[in-house]
Formats: structure tokens, C-alpha cells, sequence
């Protein structure tokens, strides 16, 4: 039932948690431990997995919705979902990649503290990879052209330069922050701002 709709979901105090395909989000409205949000003008109703599906047959809202066909009707998929019992925020933790890099050194050269824009930047390896400097958070640096040259297979120290910044893994953020900058419901956006 791979239709593209996606759902939010929220915790029980209404952060966002998740997002998921219409399956699951079938499964946790039918188990009970999600109810549907659904904005209504300036507000929200709050629904259980019955009354969903009595709104759904009632409502004119079907027009122009998102839908999906049952054996005995159409049926909303839910835009938004409130979780019945889970609290915690969703902490994930960073991937190390080129983008992410950026972001954690602020787009500065770990050198001469200088910004660059991203592709004046480099990846650079304080520990040198041919004497066993793996790629990680806390071996890799973003350093421009001149530093990156000037530092060449050496040590920072070896090449009379200095980080200002001792490279770390940053801390994992909140769920919600990876959805910054992507495309997202329109109904989601009273759920996001509100976090940001």
C-alpha cells in the first residue's frame, strides 16, 4: 500500500516524534495508540480509530484529500497523529557527512577562522590518512584551500598551524530538526514552527 502519503507524528504532548508511510500509520490509529489530529478552521479535532472512520464516511472533507480505498469505503489518510502514551523526544544522532560537517564548523575554516562559502571548503583529516587518521567526527575538520595546502600530510603542529576547535562528535538533536529546509505538509507546519 505504497502510496507516498506520509503522516507526522507527535508525542503525547504534542512534539513531533516521527514520520511515517500510511501503513503504519494504519496500524497504530487500529491498535489504539494514536489518535488523528485533524485541523479544522483555526483549530483541531482529536479522533479515535472508530470515530476517524465515521468522520471519513460523513464528511465532505474527502474532496481534494488524501485517500485511500478500504473494502467498505474511502478513508482520510491522517496528515497528523497524536501518540497515546510516548512522551520522549526523539533524539537522533547526527550522520557524518560533507553537509554536516559545514553546519558543526559553521562554515569556518578550523585554521584561520575565516567562512567560506561550502565549496571553498575542505574535509580535512588533522590526523593525516596514511598514518592512520580515520574519517570521523573527531578526526575531520573543515579547513579552506590556503590552510588545507599549507597543512598538507602533516600535523597541525608540523605545519606551525593550530585548530581553534578540537573536533567532536555534536550532540544528537531533536527528531524535528532534520525536517528544517525539506518539504513538508502543509499541515505539519503549525506542529513544526511551533518547535523551531
Amino acid at each position: 500500500m505504497d502510496t507516498g502519503y506520509q503522516t507526522l507524528v507527535l508525542n503525547r504532548i504534542w512534539q513531533p516524534v516521527n514520520v511515517v508511510g500510511v501503513e503504519r500509520a494504519f496500524s497504530l490509529l487500529s491498535l489504539d495508540h494514536a489518535q488523528v489530529i485533524y485541523a479544522e478552521d483555526e483549530s483541531f479535532r482529536v479522533f479515535n480509530s472508530l470515530a476517524w472512520f465515521d468522520f471519513c464516511r460523513e464528511t465532505e472533507a474527502l474532496k481534494g484529500a488524501r485517500i485511500i480505498h478500504t473494502v467498505s469505503q474511502q478513508v482520510i489518510v491522517p496528515s497528523v497523529l497524536l501518540l497515546r502514551s510516548y512522551d520522549r523526544i526523539l533524539l537522533q544522532e547526527m550522520k557524518f557527512n560533507r553537509q554536516n560537517l559545514l553546519e558543526r564548523d559553521d562554515y569556518r575554516c578550523q585554521y584561520c577562522g575565516k567562512s567560506f562559502a561550502p565549496k571553498e571548503l575542505n574535509m580535512d583529516h588533522v590526523l593525516p590518512k596514511d598514518r592512520g587518521g580515520g574519517t570521523s567526527w573527531e578526526n575531520v575538520v573543515t579547513s579552506c584551500i590556503r590552510c588545507n595546502s599549507k597543512k598538507s600530510n602533516r600535523l597541525p603542529r608540523e605545519a606551525g598551524m593550530r585548530l581553534l576547535n578540537e573536533p567532536k562528535r555534536p550532540a544528537r538533536r531533536p527528531f524535528v530538526s532534520s525536517l528544517y529546509g525539506r518539504p513538508v505538509e502543509k499541515t505539519w507546519e503549525h506542529f513544526l514552527q511551533a518547535k523551531k
